[in-house]
């Protein structure tokens, strides 16, 4: 943190925002190498602002409306809030990994604007598992404080972003955003994940449901990330050489589905 300087941090956090959502950020920004570095520091920021809208919508809905219909909606909210950035990235992976292909094949499919039936496939299973497990956070049969992980689940599947953006090389080197992906190291990493723990003790509220709690809550949470998160990026990048924009969209939609899963099965199990 040497050589602080504070308006360039603020730009980040600023081009953290324009870059995982369409939440209005009015600010002319000069996307170079230091600034996409430093904005990666604040992408558990960024999911934890999504996770508090998504949770603020979903008690608003579900004091209004029956489970099932909130559900759509709040998934629909969630794709509104990120443009479909994420879900964009996890279609065209599908495409491209399910194609069964050699690797160049791969990355031309993935770069192909049109949607193939993998595609298709698996963005439909992915929108209907969301809505299945938003409804069941929403449901009677589920211990009502699961609803709150709602907040939590975009600061992780974010923070991994970080962690595969500097821990695997980038598949298309030299081209688009391939430059920029290549300054972010374990620097941003490591202090993305202090922003994340703040986060998430802050949302946990330690002093409510005792440290201990918190704690173990925390501890799941990140391990549970780190294993599904390690074990599909590995998997991706043994099959394109690396990994891609495209594949670190795949990645947030895998996590999301798996902490939400992990949120609804404690749920259930404390109901």
């Amino acid at each position: 943190m040497g050589n602080f300087q504070p308006v360039e941090w603020l730009k980040a956090c600023a081009a953290a925002f324009q870059f995982l959502t369409r939440i209005p950020v009015r600010l002319q920004l000069d996307y170079d190498e230091a600034l996409f570095r430093r904005s990666a520091v604040f992408y558990p920021l960024v999911g934890a602002v999504i996770g508090l809208l998504l949770l603020i919508a979903a008690k608003l809905l579900g004091a209004a409306l029956p489970p099932a219909a909130s559900a759509v909606l709040l998934v629909g909210g969630w794709l509104a809030v990120t443009g479909g950035l994420h879900m964009d990235g996890l279609m065209d992976t599908a495409d491209g990994l399910l194609s069964h292909r050699s690797r160049e094949r791969m990355l031309e499919i993935m770069k192909d604007s049109r949607v193939g039936a993998m595609g298709v496939m698996g963005g439909g299973w992915m929108l209907l598992l969301k809505a299945a497990l938003l409804y069941s956070l929403l449901a009677d049969s589920v211990h009502p404080e699961a609803l709150d992980y709602l907040a939590i689940v975009p600061i992780w599947s974010r923070l991994f972003l970080v962690y595969a953006i500097a821990g695997w090389p980038y598949a298309r080197e030299g081209e688009g955003l391939g430059r920029l992906f290549a300054a972010v190291s374990t620097r941003e990493a490591a202090l993305a994940t202090i922003l994340a723990v703040v986060l998430t003790l802050a949302l946990f509220n330690p002093l409510q449901m005792g440290v201990g709690t918190a704690l173990l809550h925390l501890l799941t949470t990140a391990a549970l990330t780190a294993i599904i998160g390690i074990l599909a990026a590995r998997w991706m990048a043994a099959k394109l050489g690396g990994l891609t924009g495209d594949t670190y969209g795949a990645l947030n939609e895998l996590l999301e589905a798996a902490l939400l899963l992990g949120a609804v099965a404690w749920g259930f199990y404390m109901q």
